[in-house]
């Protein structure tokens, strides 16, 4: 009895002993949450080093399951979203790499439903912040759902689904104190960076002015991964998803981004919804980037390496359509936050590649939508449910809506007739790629995954002066909000592989030395080698220098269709300045806004009343594009902080300003220098020459010179 008792004590004593060490890493080794040391944290398990993702990777399963799971109801990632009706219209066949019914038939219009969204925040954080956005497409089409889901960088921070749950919880509020909200400036998401150099391009991407975009309207959309494409005779080819704004693609700069959190930071979500309801409707093309399944080897990149992108120059973006968003939901929780994406839902036609982040996805989505919608019968929210018929032998389930007639819920039957039947291939049926898989279960990577620094590099070599500055501010912005040194000097090492001067100023202005040489944890960095091996450039298929479309440059559409102009004015305001500048901008297709001491009405030097918009209790700048004050300024807008606050701003952020008559005695009582050529500040000018000087983007000289205070 007496053994049984110290037995007893004993085993009582390792328990408590195991429940003090479940918060302590230190000294310990990884294992799964049934006790399992893991050998391997980085790979999923494949049939050969670029084979498809196995499902008897338990490690992997158990580790995305507990993943998905971790916030109930809110998204994990993504929460921060809004969304859109429209339409998508195809304009020529693509029957030569695709069956898919939407790609073939240029009669059809098929409903979409999109998603744009913040990945880190919740749902409660601003639009502004600095991070990708989510563009998440839903086709309804004749053949069942097709769900294209990606973002507006078109690559990826890792090349394994084994490492997303450890990139998103680095970049999440830190579990500690859970701060910072929707940031990636702090402690642990640089900590996973530094020791993670395949992030190293996607980082480049959200350093630079992509991760603040202007509007939702106004960014990119990408597929990310390699996908194929299989047409009537079964031929395959590769191909990457792109999305290219009709409006351009334009961006904030960060003061702007930081002020706009403040002042409105559901920014995004309302210039959407009120365009689309002032029948501005946004529109993409839809571009395609198909390789055929011959030249998989062609390029001194893998296709499966979702942290590469293919350069234009190298396979030039094919537009085959146009996507309109023309109707806002009803209601936002029933359509926008319901609505379920996943990589997975797919049609005759479209088919994945061995992309070992887009394989690892393909088991995360339904497994997240069944904790987010809490039933496996999430395809029957009215946001979800296919326009194509639906048929099967599935049942019940919490919150079932069908009710299933009949006898029969198994295949094959004979009581029911047979029915549903499988279809054939030839009725619509679908069927895998036919892939030859001759390969050993592993886990490990191809070395063709392994150059983590030739793509950055082009990127940065892509970009303009003032965007590469504002790249160079933004790693230094962040990794000042680090604590760690060490940290800080991984992080300029792997710049100083990628652009050593890019790496210089960055390190300057934090205030350390760049080391030759980084010591990292054992077992712990991923592909760290300070040398890694480049899968080598085949003949004239690599882009050695730069790219053009990378730059944000490359995309300014030269118009200013639906930008927002502040027009700032007072009671005698001269009617025909006001109205000149007026039409011509609202014929060019821009929304004018009257700003004034208060709101109401105020009165022209003729007598006529004009409605006020924005007064100076809610004014702010970095709600407009541009700002006009014309002739007949009142003492009071001259003499006021605001006014003055307003143009020092406008200034401050490179953005047009015009002035007329008596108004340039305004500029004057501001800070802006008069000595100085500015293209984008006109005085007596022409609407003809303002609209001009709006399109042709900010006057980003302005940041050389002495900063305007605002």
């Amino acid at each position: 009895m007496k053994d049984q008792k110290k037995d007893d004590k004993n085993v009582n004593k390792k328990l408590s002993d195991l429940e003090k060490n479940i918060s302590v890493s230190d000294n310990q080794f990884l294992t799964t949450n049934q006790g399992l040391k893991i050998n391997d944290n980085n790979n999923s398990l494949k049939a050969g080093e670029r084979g498809p993702s196995l499902l008897e990777d338990f490690i992997l399963r158990e580790k995305i399951t507990h993943f998905d799971h971790e916030r109930i109801p809110e998204r994990i990632v993504h929460a921060r979203g809004s969304g859109a009706h429209g339409i998508f219209e195809l304009y020529e066949s693509q029957s030569e790499f695709t069956k898919a019914g939407f790609l073939n038939d240029t009669s059809r219009k098929t409903p979409v439903f999109v998603r744009f969204s913040t990945v880190a925040g919740s749902k409660g954080s601003t639009d502004l912040a600095r991070d990708v956005r989510g563009f998440a497409v839903k086709f309804y089409t004749d053949e069942g759902i097709f769900d294209l889901v990606g973002n507006n960088i078109p690559v990826f921070a890792i090349q394994d689904a084994m490492k997303f749950p450890d990139f998103i919880h680095s970049v999440k509020p830190e579990p500690d104190h859970e701060m910072p909200q929707a940031a990636s400036a702090h402690d642990t998401f640089w900590d996973f960076v530094s020791l993670v150099p395949e992030t190293m391009h996607m980082v480049s991407w959200v350093m630079s002015d992509r991760g603040i975009p202007k509007s939702l309207r106004m960014m990119e959309g990408f597929g990310i991964h390699t996908f194929r494409l299989i047409n009537e005779k079964g031929k395959s080819s590769f191909v990457k998803f792109h999305w290219k704004p009709k409006l351009g693609v334009h961006s904030v700069c960060w003061d702007e981004a930081t002020k706009i959190s403040g002042k409105d930071p559901d920014f995004h979500r309302r210039d959407l919804w009120e365009n689309i309801d002032q029948g501005n409707f946004p529109e993409w093309e839809l571009g395609l980037q198909i390789v055929p399944e011959e030249d998989e080897f062609k390029y001194d990149f893998d296709l499966l390496d979702p942290t590469k992108l293919i350069p234009e120059e190298l396979v030039p973006v094919k537009i085959v359509g146009k996507m309109t968003l023309n109707r806002n939901p009803e209601n936002f929780f029933a359509e926008t936050e319901q609505v379920a994406f996943h990589p997975g839902h797919l049609v005759p036609g479209i088919d994945f590649s061995n992309d070992p982040l887009l394989q690892g996805r393909l088991f995360s989505y339904t497994d997240t939508q069944l904790s987010r919608l809490g039933s496996p019968n999430f395809h029957e929210i009215p946001i979800n449910r296919s326009v194509a018929p639906v048929h099967n032998n599935q049942r019940d389930a919490h919150m079932r809506m069908t009710v299933n007639k009949g006898k029969t819920a198994y295949h094959p039957n004979s009581l029911g007739g047979g029915c549903p039947y499988q279809a054939m291939i030839a009725e619509g049926g679908f069927a895998s790629f036919n892939e030859r898989i001759d390969a050993q279960k592993i886990r490990n990577r191809s070395e063709s995954f392994s150059d983590h620094f030739s793509q950055p590099k082009l990127f940065m070599n892509s970009l303009s002066e003032h965007e590469k500055r504002h790249m160079i501010n933004a790693f230094a912005f962040e990794l000042s909000k680090v604590n760690y040194d060490h940290i800080k000097e991984r992080v300029c090492h792997h710049l100083s592989m990628i652009d050593k001067d890019v790496a210089k100023k960055v390190a300057d202005e934090i205030g350390i030395k760049i080391p030759g040489k980084v010591e990292m944890p054992i077992n712990q960095a991923i592909g760290a080698d300070e040398n890694p091996k480049n899968h080598q450039p085949k003949d004239a298929n690599f882009v050695k220098e730069k790219s053009e479309k990378l730059s944000m440059e490359a995309h300014n559409k030269g118009d200013i269709k639906t930008r927002v102009i502040g027009i700032l004015c007072d009671n005698n305001v001269d009617e025909d300045s006001f109205n000149q500048f007026k039409k011509v901008l609202e014929k060019e297709g821009a929304s004018c806004k009257i700003i004034a001491p208060k709101g109401g009405k105020i009165k022209g030097n003729k007598g006529t009343e004009i409605k006020v918009d924005e007064n100076f209790l809610t004014v702010t700048s970095v709600c407009f594009e541009a700002v006009f004050v014309p002739n007949g300024i009142s003492n009071e807008v001259v003499k006021h902080e605001v006014a003055k606050h307003l143009l020092n701003e406008t200034f401050k952020h490179c953005k047009a300003i015009a002035i007329e008559g008596n108004a340039k005695t305004l500029l004057k009582n501001t800070d802006i220098p008069a000595d100085k050529a500015d293209k984008a500040l006109l005085v007596d000018t022409t609407p003809k020459d303002f609209v001009k000087a709006i399109a042709s983007g900010r006057n980003w000289d302005r940041e050389l010179h002495p900063v305007v205070p605002a």
